[in-house]
């Protein structure tokens, strides 16, 4: 039967050649340009999620209004001429120690980190530039994030627990012109400088992060701040970053913090990936459609022309079953023959643009180069889809070339 479903197809290659080319087309495109999606979103996925922490501490924020300040038994009887507004913020998580012992028990949380992040003022020389540093603990950021694999020159550990060593990112580098050894000087704008020694530089490939991030120990940044012993954020990794958003949501109706999971902080940028993968799923759907109709137009056409054929092979004591067989067996030739080389030329094409170089930190990996996905997940995807579509689209017009009957082509003076 498989032998008669071929020289079927192959008795008409003009139309077998242009469905075979459509199947293959769309899957190659679907490959091609979901590798490039996906691979944008690990790469995007990687910085959110294992470059920063899954769930984020801070120091409280508050809304300050006329409102609040009737609660206080000293205000009943104040007339404000300009009602009190803005925000009421804390400059340190009140009690840190609570939320290490919390964080010990919870078998969710692989590690924390307790920061001290501050805004300043790097000077060098007469060069002077706005940015943040955090200071931390290095053992402990490194088992939050993922920042020694950025490290450009020297190691994230050589800031060590004091001592005014920094580590810097490499744009911020170059921005002051300062280079590896030498001295730059840090101030938070109410204290005075303090000259800190640059001992390494990272490069994660986030503008905002490269040229305007650097990092010292927890014992510095608090003295740069000027407030000993305080605390303003909490880093915190799970073991399933999916459960960051659950996490925080239960933490928020026991403290008065600031809490924020990667989810929320992100949420910009989560929303482009809903888009990418509307865009994709469009695309499916479009190659879906394309791909059903060919494959159901010839079908119907063979079984149309085909009917002097069928009325001989019936008579030759082949059943419906048989026929029905004869036309869906050319249909899921043409799915899987198709699929097959659009997942071959779509694995080119995702070679070829693998070694397009592009703007550093624009959808960049090792070597300036594009970042493209070859998930399995993705070829297995595209051929399903390819199968099923000439699966689905073949079985009508099979249905209607096992309803013939030889008398019937007979009296219709079928060919």
């Amino acid at each position: 039967m498989m032998f008669l479903s071929i020289r079927q197809l192959m008795a008409r290659k003009k139309q077998s050649l242009l469905i075979l080319l459509g199947i293959t087309i769309g899957t190659a495109a679907y490959v091609s340009i979901s590798g490039m999606m996906l691979g944008f979103q690990s790469y995007m996925m990687e910085q959110l999620v294992n470059n920063e922490s899954h769930v984020r501490i801070s120091a409280r924020e508050e809304i300050l209004t006329a409102k609040d300040m009737a609660s206080y038994p000293e205000a009943a009887h104040v007339f404000w001429q300009i009602a009190p507004s803005g925000r009421k913020d804390s400059t340190r998580i009140e009690y840190p120690l609570g939320w290490f012992k919390k964080m010990d028990a919870d078998k969710d949380v692989v590690a924390y980190s307790p920061q001290v992040i501050a805004q300043v003022i790097f000077t060098h020389n007469k060069i002077t530039k706005v940015g943040r540093v955090i200071g931390s603990q290095y053992d402990r950021q490194l088992k939050v994030t993922n920042i020694e694999n950025y490290m450009k020159s020297g190691s994230f550990k050589d800031m060590g627990y004091s001592g005014n060593r920094l580590i810097i990112g490499t744009k911020l580098m170059e921005l002051l012109g300062t280079r590896l050894q030498e001295t730059i000087f840090v101030s938070n704008g109410s204290e005075l400088p303090q000259s800190f020694k640059v001992v390494g530089s990272f490069e994660t490939g986030i503008k905002s992060i490269d040229e305007g991030t650097s990092f010292i120990s927890l014992t510095d940044g608090q003295k740069l701040r000027g407030t000993p012993s305080e605390i303003t954020d909490i880093a915190v990794k799970l073991f399933d970053p999916d459960l960051a958003s659950d996490k925080a949501s239960s933490w928020k109706k026991s403290s008065r913090d600031k809490i924020l999971s990667w989810q929320e902080s992100s949420a910009a940028i989560l929303s482009v990936f809903k888009t990418q993968d509307i865009v994709r799923n469009s695309m499916t759907i479009s190659i879906i459609l394309v791909a059903g109709f060919g494959i159901y137009n010839i079908l119907s056409i063979l079984v149309n022309q085909k009917q002097r054929d069928v009325a001989i092979l019936r008579s030759m004591g082949f059943s419906p079953k048989d026929i029905v067989q004869l036309f869906f067996n050319q249909g899921m030739l043409l799915g899987i023959l198709g699929g097959a080389i659009g997942l071959l030329l779509g694995f080119i094409i995702c070679l070829i643009m693998s070694r397009i170089e592009v703007v550093p930190g624009r959808m960049s990996g090792p070597g300036n180069r594009m970042i493209i996905s070859f998930s399995l997940y993705i070829y297995i995807k595209a051929f399903s889809i390819a199968f099923i579509t000439a699966i689905v689209s073949s079985i009508i017009p099979a249905r209607a070339g096992g309803k013939l009957e030889p008398m019937e082509i007979i009296r219709s003076g079928g060919q």
